[in-house]
């Protein structure tokens, strides 16, 4: 493969139209007399309903409709569980609209459809809901007690899913053990805050019986295959389109939002099109959360500081439901280990039930409570043997030659074993040792000591299983007039640059420019296969299945111009838009090619006409197709990975903390990371510089805070913390390329690395800084004034 355009840093093709405000988002498409959606949500986090008066709503000028679970008909459900495990019994999904009972704080109660928004919300007030409020607990560690009010019935101490998993034999380890650390971490509750929320609208076609729903998702094939299962429609008479979306993050991946099914109900029942906004108030009420969990870790050592156990008990908080399933906490299982080579490991979760929004994953899903765990714990276990940090992983680490590094019975999200293919850690530690001047660190300490100014050194590795199945598909067509490339994928993107990186791999198989290929996505009439955009996937699972197509195409290609060219196949090659004989310049355009591939289509073109210049008579009578070949230049493939492929990284930063003022301040940022081979340094990085912003939120300022009746208390960017561009420092990305041997692009996905191990970073430095005033422990997040504070005053 052609290294000409793959690992090259070109700027992003959609860039241009997004910063000229030429983007097309939901709410920007023109819906001819389209009506609006609010919503009625419960203001208590558990209460019984005992009755919903809809009339005076119903009465209300300008109301279409008002729905209730009474009137929704074959929406009256308990919507999918998405990812069934044997660990869960009787698992709870909500409703559309809540019957009998509420369980958060935001659940849907009824739908107003108005001519707009304004009506819809003056008729949402006037619904009377008649409300038995019962009693809640919202605190993880106490809703799993004897005797805490349940949040369903069915389940005793409101465990939603009990999990165990063993690899190797840690109960003869910990025999063995000279040393223990034990360390609670816990990281608190977070959201997505994207910058667009979501939205949803739905047309209804009654001459061709064509349901059309534009959705803000990460997933539009799998909401068409939902839509058509429930309202019993053919596939192809649904299509679901996901058109520029301000940012997913995992919060836009679920199936199905309340919505999501309601807005095209009411659209095919209404005759009209209908639009659901949500505001940023339901944003933080209504879409999913993640990240709260209480690790309760030992690790069981040498004295020389080789780990040789490792147990951890967790509580995983999944809400009021658990539509996702285990997911986020079974990659944090699985994850648990980090880098290290721990050969013995015992790691148990329960998840719980809280009445609060439902749990699913967020970008990280898992790994930034699994590196906040391990890493914390490493530090400690440095601390207690009087070993320095960098030196504890050094240890520790997994080295070169033993990849692929098996944790046999540890089963990841994918249903297979761990197994991490490939990796340099060690020379990744080197490479954070020498640009964070570590040997040099203490003195430099100590000189900012006497200054009145407290240093401190923070240090965190993480690895990210990426690049799930089962699997993804990829069109690739050289159009026959213009010559251009059209790839066309079941994926959507919400940022990450697909159009760009898809465009490379693409273009280095057919010798076209990066900006002569199209790419079409998010689209289920494109394309309309394929699962979706999460979990870091899309470069590992839709890149090489477009790279397995473009191949095809190539052939195809060289085969046809060949003939053309009156050459031997092995002398032509692409470059420039053409075909050419090697060392001359003879040469045929692709568009001639194309047209030449299937001439009778295309008799009246100019391509058309322009091809058979390049052709002998005796070999232009029509096309032949070998058995299986397909015409045109074209070509349709798919690829399923063998098992996920794991990227790794270690992040370092120099932090000032202010005793004072309790703040910190971040004065140098390094990142060393490593996705295997780069399709796009640039973005690569974008995509790394973007999660180290996310978990820098929530290392220092994001946490949804509820009160004890289930209340959420900042549901705003007021109170909610989101940092400024301000509050994010200079950040220094340095990169190895270690080729995943499980795939022929040999890369590894990016898109959560940056957010995992930024938590377990500014602990670390904070706590180092401290540790001559005796400021404590840092093992819960995010860290705030008031923690140093209270640190500090207890010391």
């Amino acid at each position: 493969m052609s290294t000409r355009l793959f690992g090259a840093r070109i700027k992003r093709n959609i860039d241009p139209q997004l910063l000229r405000g030429e983007g097309s988002f939901i709410d920007d498409i023109p819906l001819a007399q389209a009506l609006h959606v609010a919503f009625v949500r419960s203001p208590f986090a558990r209460a019984r309903i005992n009755s919903i008066d809809i009339s005076a709503a119903v009465a209300h000028p300008g109301v279409a409709a008002v729905y209730t679970c009474d009137n929704v008909g074959a929406l009256d459900i308990e919507m999918p569980l998405l990812i069934p495990h044997s660990s869960m019994h009787d698992a709870r999904t909500q409703r559309p609209l809540a019957r009998d009972d509420v369980y958060y704080v935001g659940q849907t109660v009824a739908m107003i459809v108005a001519v707009d928004r304004y009506t819809a919300e003056d008729a949402a007030a006037l619904v009377d809901v008649d409300y038995d409020p019962r009693d809640v607990e919202v605190d993880l560690e106490k809703a799993i007690l004897d005797g805490a009010p349940l949040v369903h019935d069915t389940h005793e101490q409101n465990i939603a899913a009990h999990f165990v998993q063993v690899s190797g034999y840690p109960d003869s380890a910990i025999a063995q053990a000279e040393h223990v650390t034990k360390i609670r971490v816990q990281v608190d509750r977070s959201t997505a805050a994207p910058m667009e929320c979501r939205a949803v609208a739905a047309q209804f076609d009654e001459v061709t019986g064509e349901l059309t729903v534009w959705d803000g998702t990460q997933a539009p094939i799998s909401v068409r295959g939902g839509l058509a299962s429930i309202f019993k429609l053919d596939e192809d008479k649904v299509r679901v389109i996901a058109p520029n979306v301000g940012g997913g993050f995992g919060q836009k991946v679920l199936l199905f939002y309340p919505d999501e099914l309601l807005v095209p109900m009411a659209a095919m029942q209404l005759g009209r099109p209908v639009k659901y906004i949500e505001d940023r108030r339901e944003n933080f009420v209504g879409s999913s959360q993640e990240r709260t969990q209480i690790h309760f870790m030992e690790l069981y050592a040498k004295k020389t500081g080789e780990v040789i156990a490792l147990r951890d008990s967790f509580l995983h908080d999944t809400g009021a439901f658990i539509p996702y399933g285990i997911a986020v906490a079974q990659v944090a299982s699985t994850s648990i280990a980090g880098p290290y080579r721990i050969p013995n490991i015992w790691v148990e979760f329960k998840a719980i039930y809280t009445p609060t929004v439902p749990v699913t994953p967020y970008r990280g899903c898992g790994r930034p409570q699994a590196c906040f765990a391990i890493e914390r714990a490493m530090d400690q276990l440095a601390d207690e043997l009087g070993l320095d940090r960098f030196e504890i992983r050094r240890r520790n680490l997994i080295a070169d030659h033993e990849f692929p590094y098996d944790r046999e019975g540890l089963i990841f999200a994918d249903g297979l074993k761990v197994s991490l293919d490939s990796g340099q850690y060690h020379k990744a530690l080197a490479m954070m040792e020498e640009r964070l001047d570590a040997p040099s660190f203490a003195s430099a300490q100590a000189k900012a000591r006497a200054e009145g100014k407290h240093l401190g050194l923070g240090l965190a590795f993480y690895v990210e299983g990426t690049g799930l199945g089962p699997y993804e598909g990829g069109h690739v067509r050289i159009h026959p007039i213009t010559g251009k490339v059209y790839v066309n994928t079941g994926l959507t993107s919400q940022g990450q640059g697909h159009d760009t990186v898809f465009a490379q791999i693409a273009a280095d198989q057919l010798g076209v420019k990066p900006e002569d290929v199209i790419l079409v996505e998010g689209d289920t009439k494109a394309f309309d296969w394929g699962v979706a955009t999460f979990a870091s996937r899309a470069a590992v699972v839709s890149g090489n299945a477009i790279h397995k197509s473009a191949m095809i195409v190539r052939r195809k290609a060289l085969q046809a111009a060949a003939n053309m060219l009156e050459a031997d196949v092995g002398d032509v090659e692409l470059k420039d838009g053409a075909a050419w004989v090697k060392g001359t310049d003879r040469k045929v355009p692709l568009s001639a090619v194309a047209t030449a591939t299937n001439p009778l289509r295309y008799a009246f073109n100019e391509a058309a006409q322009a091809a058979t210049q390049f052709a002998p008579a005796s070999r232009h009578d029509g096309p032949s197709l070998d058995e299986g070949e397909h015409p045109g230049l074209e070509a349709t493939d798919y690829y399923s990975p063998p098992c996920a492929t794991w990227a790794y990284g270690v992040h370092g930063a120099l932090i000032e903390v202010d005793p004072e003022l309790c703040s910190v301040t971040i004065r140098k940022y390094v990142c060393i990371h490593d996705c295997g081979n780069m399709i796009n340094p640039m973005i690569v990085e974008g995509q790394v510089m973007g999660g180290i912003a996310q978990g820098l939120g929530g290392a220092m300022y994001e946490r949804i805070e509820f009160d004890e009746t289930g209340n959420m208390l900042n549901a705003n960017f007021v109170d909610f913390l989101v940092p400024y561009a301000t509050e994010i420092p200079d950040v220094e990305i340095l990169h190895l390329e270690t080729p995943s041997p499980l795939n022929a692009l040999g890369v590894k996905g990016v898109g959560e690395a940056g957010c995992i191990a930024v938590g377990a970073v500014v602990a670390s430095g904070v706590e180092d800084a401290l540790k001559a005033l005796g400021g404590g422990k840092f093992r819960h997040t995010p860290i705030t004034p008031s923690m140093i504070h209270a640190a500090l005053d207890a010391a």
